[in-house]
């Protein structure tokens, strides 16, 4: 904050202390009998003449010199006592206290100014809010707690709309400018990205960057750019290039992209990633792994997906139209129910699925009686014990893929960890397919719940769920692989040795060797995490070659490229996706009126 705060005096002032050293010269006592007092700093002082105010240059510190300024401009001055001069020094000093306290407002005003701004912009408010609202508000409270006096002096804080925007881009700027200077100081760092379209049919470019900051991989939003045409890897690759360009970035150090599996991405001869690795041979392309496993549950039996379809209908009719929803909440609050809404469904959000059928779920009485009392066709299917049956089961098997979506995630996941998540969820799969061929269905509690109160046998719906969870396991063995993932040793080169499917060389290898049979970097490992161990000297110190082409791959490996569903950090910036990765039209929110959900989920 206190970098907008320097007025351009001292800003210059700076400049010229940090300049090519040159010889300074002293001021001495003595001067104030020929009426010269010292301004400027210790460093750099400058003589200043008590009469006229005027400040003269540090070279012309010099008895002559001072001594002509007086003979020439005040002559009627020469022979007045020091006495004199030290009076006008103290009334000099005086008025530049007063001058320097009036300073001293403006800068607190114009902090307390960007401390607003900054605060509008994080809650996304219009930029009026500061003088229309806010400022009342804070002299009110001022004048009740602390009296008109301090009320008054809230006055001089600059809140327009025109200020609050400035100040707004003004941190904009410098958290851009922050980003580009970690990762030009960074010696590798790779980029995420994606293409998405949102409300107002307008193509974006969102870009994410992850560098090597202070012995930890850190991320950030890096930049997203409007496509005013097509979105094709030709248009993708020169807004991406055009801002290495102008940014003066080293695509040599860009060592590894992510994308999702789009063609304009991934295209063998003419994609994105292509064009990328032209530009950047070391870029490693990785497919996003929260997108592969969103892929990956997107197929399910016939019956299951009549059942969401109509669920979705059934969402639509309470939500989509202002009186139903009015209606519907009234009715939840007279029978006492948890919620008194149901809950829209957008695909471009994954975890919404499992949360607007649970909540049906939990309403399901609710609905029922409500489309009764409207005479809707709707209603046969919550009184079908079957299709509450599936329905339930749709609700516990979206909350687990849910839990397993967020697990994906966060600051201390790496590829690993997520390839353990996933490796655990498929073994689950396993588990729960054998269960429900026995008949226990203990794993889902809301299906479990449902076959207590309404009697169900489990055999009317035991093949459905049966090859729901059988296609589900087979779609991430197409995703993600049978066989284990590799380079297990960079986890802990002290318990995993390399294997040939690794790749690496005989000195390499060699080198790996040699590290694992060091005790204290064992120990070392045991008190600090995978990311620090590889990035700090306690690795690339003692096999120097071996880990600087781990501190390489750290980028990739720690943590993994994964796509995350969050606001930009960008103040200013309202991006909302309008369709998916697929490329599938879906809505962000519904607005009243509006059937937004598509047929496809």
């Amino acid at each position: 904050m206190h970098r907008f705060l320097v007025p351009s005096q001292q800003k210059s002032a700076l400049r010229e202390e940090t300049g090519p050293s040159k010889k300074l010269r002293k001021y001495d006592p003595e001067y104030l009998k020929l009426g010269f007092t010292c301004s400027g700093s210790e460093a750099a002082p400058l003589p200043q003449c008590v009469v006229c105010k005027e400040v003269l240059a540090n070279d012309s510190m010099r008895p002559c010199k001072l001594r002509r300024h007086i003979e020439t401009k005040h002559t009627n001055l020469v022979n007045k006592p020091v006495e004199f001069f030290e009076r006008k020094r103290d009334d000099l000093q005086s008025q530049k206290t007063i001058i320097q306290s009036f300073g001293t407002v403006n800068i607190k005003a114009t902090e307390a100014s960007y401390r607003v701004a900054l605060h509008i912009a994080k809650a996304g408010k219009p930029h009026n809010i500061g003088e229309t609202l806010l400022l009342p508000a804070a002299r009110d409270m001022c004048s009740v707690m602390l009296g008109e006096a301090a009320a008054a002096k809230l006055d001089v804080i600059p809140m327009s709309d025109n200020t609050i925007q400035r100040r707004i881009s003004d941190m904009a700027c410098d958290v851009k400018e922050q980003v580009l200077d970690c990762v030009r100081e960074s010696p590798f760092h790779a980029i995420q990205l994606d293409e998405s379209t949102d409300v107002a049919h307008c193509a974006q470019l969102m870009v994410y960057v992850r560098f090597i900051k202070d012995l930890s991989v850190q991320e950030d939003f890096f930049f997203c750019v409007p496509l005013p045409a097509r979105t094709t890897a030709d248009e993708l690759f020169k807004a991406l290039n055009n801002f290495y360009e102008s940014n003066c970035l080293d695509w040599g150090r860009c060592c590894g992209i992510c994308t999702d599996g789009a063609r304009a991405m991934t295209g063998r001869h003419s994609g994105l990633v292509k064009q990328v690795q032209a530009v950047a041979p070391a870029a490693v392309w990785k497919h996003c792994i929260i997108h592969r496993q969103a892929l990956a549950t997107k197929r399910m039996p016939q019956e299951l997906r009549a059942v969401l379809d109509e669920a979705v209908k059934i969402v639509n009719l309470i939500k989509s139209r202002a009186l139903n929803a009015r209606l519907f909440s009234i009715l939840c609050n007279e029978m006492g129910a948890n919620f008194q809404q149901l809950l829209l469904h957008s695909e471009v959000r994954w975890l919404s699925r499992g949360k607007v059928l649970t909540r049906l779920c939990d309403l399901r009485e609710e609905v029922l009686l409500f489309l009764t009392e409207i005479n809707s066709p709707l209603a046969k299917h919550l009184a079908d014990m079957n299709w509450l049956a599936m329905l339930a089961y749709l609700s516990d098997i979206f909350d687990r893929i849910n839990s397993l979506n967020t697990s994906l995630q966060g600051k201390e996941c790496h590829v690993f960890s997520a390839h353990d998540q996933v490796s655990g969820f498929r073994k689950k799969l396993d588990l729960w397919c054998a269960r429900v061929e026995r008949g226990s269905v203990e794993m889902f509690p809301t299906l479990e719940d449902v076959a207590e109160k309404t009697g169900l046998p489990l055999n009317s719906v035991q093949p459905v769920i049966t090859a729901h969870l059988n296609g589900l396991r087979e779609q991430f063995g197409e995703y993600f692989g049978e066989d284990a993932m590799g380079n297990q040793w960079v986890r802990n080169p002290f318990a995993f040795p390399a294997t040939p499917s690794d790749g690496l060389s005989l000195q390499e290898e060699e080198a790996l060797v040699d590290l694992s049979s060091n005790v204290d970097l064992k120990q070392r490992l045991a008190e600090m995490t995978i990311t620090r161990f590889w990035l700090s000297g306690t690795a690339r110190v003692q096999h120097s070659e071996f880990g600087r082409q781990r501190e390489k791959e750290g980028i990739s490996f720690f943590p993994p490229p994964l796509f995350r569903r969050r606001e930009p950090l960008f103040m200013g910036s309202s991006l909302s996706p309008h369709k998916d990765m697929t490329g599938q039209c879906v809505h962000l929110e519904a607005q009243p009126g509006e059937i937004c959900l598509c047929k496809r989920v």
